[in-house]
């Protein structure tokens, strides 16, 4: 028996097998089924990510695979509305401190999709306003899960829906050419913190939008949302203006405990509200 060979074989056995190992571990981090097991000192949430937004499901496992979530705070936490993390300045933070502005330097592509909404549950990115961010991009790291709350049939088509036209028309808005030179004004005066130049770039745009909203065609809901947003809730005025990339599979009860949670002026949680660590499941 040629035992270099055996060898040689074996080898090549044992690193198609790896192989094989590996591709499946990618492939299943980009299937349907890709889940995140996030446990928290409240107990443990089960998500699961969306292929729909690759940009975000990616990036989000990536950070998982650096352990960047491990001991981040739920830093805002709003009952009836959403709570929120993966400020990378929550991890040491005093209780006084102010917290919402750190993460990555860079931000993701927006990925809207009318099929993926802010349904109870929902996995969300969260994002700087319009007017400092016109294209909407997600923050790198920091993330919302919704609660909401459930809405009437008339109070979802008569009030939500509007605000989500609102939203979406101020952002149309704000991109148009010819208001590219507020857009930078705006920007100069919101570096020189100059509060009452900003109140006014927004009382121009609002005027605009109050304008034009009057022969705009409103937003409409799906059957399905209808039926979603009347029976288990959420928050949809955000629809279409925050990107939805996940939705928790087990542990809502443990996203009404957080959200409950009493909180300071800035809505950050008295008693800390800490991620243990996030990783990837089955």
């Amino acid at each position: 028996m040629n035992y270099k060979n055996l060898f040689s074989s074996f080898s090549l056995f044992v690193v198609l097998i790896v192989a094989f190992s590996s591709f499946n571990r990618l492939k299943a981090q980009n299937s349907n089924s890709t889940k995140v097991l996030i446990e928290t000192n409240q107990g443990n949430v089960k998500v699961l990510l969306y292929n729909e937004t690759p940009l975000h499901r990616d990036n989000f496992l990536k950070l998982i695979q650096q352990h960047y979530y491990d001991s981040l705070l739920f830093h805002r936490c709003i009952q009836n509305f959403m709570i929120q993390g993966g400020d990378p300045d929550s991890k040491y933070a005093p209780s006084d401190y102010l917290l919402g502005e750190g993460g990555p330097n860079y931000t993701v592509p927006a990925e809207f999709n009318s099929s993926l909404y802010h349904k109870k549950g929902a996995l969300a990115a969260a994002r700087d306003s319009d007017l400092d961010n016109p294209l909407q991009a997600s923050s790198a790291s920091q993330f919302y899960i919704v609660q909401g709350r459930v809405f009437t049939d008339s109070l979802l088509r008569t009030n939500q829906a509007k605000r989500i036209t609102k939203m979406r028309l101020f952002n149309e808005i704000i991109n148009r050419p010819e208001h590219k030179t507020y857009l930078e004004k705006y920007k100069a005066f919101a570096k020189a913190k100059n509060n009452d130049s900003i109140k006014v770039i927004y009382d121009y745009f609002n005027q605009k939008v109050d304008k034009e909203f009057e022969t705009a065609v409103l937003y409409k809901f799906t059957e399905e949302q209808v039926k979603t947003y009347t029976t288990i809730g959420g928050t949809p005025h955000l629809d279409l203006s925050y990107t939805v990339f996940g939705e928790v599979i087990e542990g809502l009860d443990i996203i009404d405990k957080i959200a409950a949670q009493k909180t300071d002026s800035n809505n950050r949680p008295l008693n800390e509200v800490r991620i243990i660590k996030m990783s990837i499941i089955p």
